[in-house]
């Protein structure tokens, strides 16, 4: 364990006073939610208790995720790039975990893992949650585990029909408990939220899918024009991001049959109680932490995995979303309003599928004079580690192990959290099988699916509109040339993925929504 006179050496560096405890930290992470899903980054859907963290803190217009789900919970918990983490092994990288119990946190993790082995092999103490990458939300999977061994999922959980949504506030609450009544209450805590909502399967109990009944009927079209409007109003937006048109690959909603307009409505009703569902459940743990006096000594960052997904793998449509045996997905018509004002989705390395709320709530100590503002500061998930690193005092670890860690990729958002600037990243590099980007200052070089590179100026043009490649072919060759530096030298990704981009753009959709057959 580091020494105590190391530790207050380093919170007396951070402007934090010797005698305030640090701060406990709860990292939330929702799972397929779109960068418009939430109230106050503009959604329709009803998400007062983030809506709440929000006015107390700030949210941040320019966070970035990996646009996939295991790869953004690497960099997440590591802050490293993906497969220079080793992937799912995290056979280069340390966690947070494992950065922070040596100087007396106490780290526990609930929800999905996603990666290899268990939390609880990489320096989690507690955990519940399944291992996969989705799951039956009422009947779960043989993946659950708690510490280290299989659970098998009741009927019912507290007294409730089991929903793996309350379930995971459930066991974060005890866990909370019981460490305060441990010989160790003193220590601060980690508590790592791993929502699977409202990734797919679209499942929710009966009554709160009803409470969204018919908000979806007048389609995609008009409700995200709708979504684009309050991000405006709100300030998440600026002036200068013009809403993306609606891509040749989603319908018009007027041109759907009726009988098509209510199916498209309904899987939208499910995705928004689920979202409900996740907001109710961490009001749940905010109230917990107020109960217990933690609250007002606890960082809280809200973010998500990826942007909103388009794959429609429905099956068995004809079941309700309240049944355990249906399996619904919404597609590329409500994927686009979740991912409002930007293009594409999930996978994709455009803003569509890298941009993530963030919403952080910060301790008191942090003495942040203006709340509920807009932080148009870019950031990343990398950066997770690296803020929580100077947070506790911890030192970032060289091995863990038989594990050499790779330097460092992230850069700590402190100041930010603070009311302050910091000094911005020279570059981010993004990665997913073939889709590819690389940001420099204003500047964001971006591939799909192996296709022409695409150049965009995100000051001028943030959702990514008037492509520059042609005007500025040398920016484009010295920018790629970097892109697969990293991806080489530092990311070490086989050759594979290290072939040229195309001359022309990739085709990404062949059909619209609504054509696939039950």
């Amino acid at each position: 364990m580091k020494p105590l006179v190391s530790i207050l050496s380093a919170l007396g560096s951070l402007g934090i006073a010797a005698e305030s405890p640090r701060p406990n930290i709860v990292l939330i992470m929702a799972d397929d939610l779109g960068f418009s899903d939430i109230s106050c980054y503009g959604s329709e859907i009803e998400t007062p208790q983030l809506d709440a963290l929000a006015r107390e803190g700030m949210r941040f217009s320019q966070f970035y995720s990996t646009a996939k789900c295991h790869s953004s919970r690497v960099s997440l918990l590591t802050g490293l790039y993906c497969d220079q983490a080793g992937a799912e092994e995290l056979s280069r990288g340390a966690t947070i975990a494992e950065a922070l119990t040596p100087t007396g946190y106490h780290c526990m993790m609930v929800g999905k893992w996603h990666l290899s082995k268990q939390p609880t092999d990489f320096g989690f103490q507690r955990y519940w949650g399944h291992l996969s990458g989705a799951t039956n939300f009422f009947t779960g999977d043989d993946t659950f585990r708690l510490d280290g061994k299989h659970w098998t999922v009741p009927k019912t959980l507290n007294g409730k029909p089991f929903y793996t949504t309350n379930a995971n506030i459930d066991f974060a609450t005890d866990f909370i408990d019981e460490h305060l009544a441990s010989p160790a209450k003193q220590d601060p805590f980690l508590l790592y939220v791993a929502f699977n909502a409202p990734h797919y399967p679209l499942q929710a109990p009966k009554e709160t899918v009803q409470k969204y009944h018919g908000r979806y009927d007048q389609g995609w079209d008009v409700l995200r024009k709708r979504r684009y409007q309050r991000q405006l109003e709100s300030g998440i937006l600026s002036n200068k991001h013009q809403l993306s048109p609606r891509p040749d690959h989603v319908p018009a909603w007027n041109s759907l049959s009726k009988k098509e307009q209510h199916w498209q409505a309904r899987r939208m009703e499910v995705f928004a109680a689920m979202v409900d569902l996740l907001d109710q459940n961490v009001g749940r743990l905010v109230a917990h932490l107020k109960e217990k006096g933690l609250y007002d000594n606890t960082l809280i960052l809200f973010c998500s995995d990826n942007g909103a997904c388009p794959f429609d793998r429905t099956r068995g449509k004809n079941k309700e979303p309240w049944d355990p045996d249906s399996y619904w997905c919404y597609d590329t018509g409500w994927a686009h309003m979740g991912n409002t004002p930007f293009r594409l989705y999930k996978q994709n390395q455009h803003q569509g599928g890298i941009s993530s709320p963030l919403i952080a709530k910060v301790p008191t100590s942090f003495h942040l004079e203006t709340k509920d503002t807009v932080v148009s500061e870019p950031g990343h998930l990398i950066d997770v580690m690296a803020t929580l690193l100077e947070i506790s005092g911890a030192e970032y670890p060289e091995k863990v192990a038989s594990r050499i860690i790779d330097p460092l990729q992230g850069k700590s958002l402190l100041p930010v959290l603070k009311g302050k600037t910091r000094t911005a990243h020279d570059q981010l590099y993004f990665h997913f099988s073939t889709d590819r980007a690389l940001r420099q200052g204003d500047w964001k070089l971006v591939s799909a699916k192996g296709g022409r590179w695409e150049l965009y100026n995100l000051t001028d043009d943030p959702t990514e509109l008037d492509d520059l490649a042609k005007e500025h072919p040398e920016r484009v060759a010295k920018m790629s040339r970097e892109w697969f530096r990293i991806a080489r030298d530092i990311e070490r990704l086989p050759e594979n993925q290290l072939k040229p981009a195309k001359d022309k753009l990739t085709p990404l959709f062949s059909k619209k929504p609504g054509k696939k057959k039950p």
